[in-house]
């Protein structure tokens, strides 16, 4: 596990053990980053769930202003804080806490990404309170990452449904926050 490229390309991450954490593969993290490649520098960015916190680190490598890192395992916010160190990389901030309990606090971000353990329910309970509690600025995004045959909601206006992408057994839904103009959208739907 490493981070792919930016201020901290080729640095290695520390990795988890056991099996409680499950990182998202480097195929599927490069696939990720491709699809927001425009959509990351000078953002403000929620790694919700983050486990190693390789999603959010990778965002600040290619010039994310700041990423919050959300995980209720105290293990996981210390791995996340170690990568960090690794790194070397400003503008993370952890948060040790429920997932959904946060997403009720205020603050809106740029980019989220959501990557829950599989089979808990925790991804459309994680969309439905961002859509309720206005969790994104206009043209953000939402990636998700979950199993390739989980059903993923529809939103209301002003949150749109992309497109998904299928990798082996996982698969990416990308939703996006519609601007007021509602013609504006962001490189990532062109």
């Amino acid at each position: 596990m490493r981070v792919i490229t930016g201020l901290a390309r080729g640095r290695k991450l520390k990795e988890p053990e056991g099996v409680a954490i499950r990182p998202t593969s480097d195929m599927v993290k490069e696939s990720i980053f491709n699809i927001i490649q425009y959509d990351v520098e000078g953002r403000s960015v929620l790694d919700l769930f983050a486990g190693t916190g390789q999603l959010g680190i990778e965002a600040l490598s290619r010039g994310a202003a700041t990423v919050t890192f959300v995980d209720e395992s105290a293990s996981a916010i210390k791995l996340v804080k170690e990568n960090l160190k690794r790194t070397e990389l400003p503008g993370g901030k952890t948060v040790l806490g429920d997932a959904l309990k946060f997403l009720e606090h205020p603050g809106k971000f740029d980019l989220i990404f959501i990557d829950p353990p599989y089979a808990t329910g925790l991804m459309n309970k994680s969309l439905q309170k961002i859509f309720e509690f206005d969790k994104l600025n206009e043209n953000g995004i939402i990636i998700c990452e979950s199993k390739k045959d989980l059903e993923m909601p529809e939103p209301l206006h002003p949150y749109k449904k992309l497109r998904e992408y299928r990798y082996g057994k996982v698969k990416i839904t990308v939703y996006m926050r519609l601007s007021r103009l509602s013609g504006s959208q962001s490189r990532t739907d062109e």
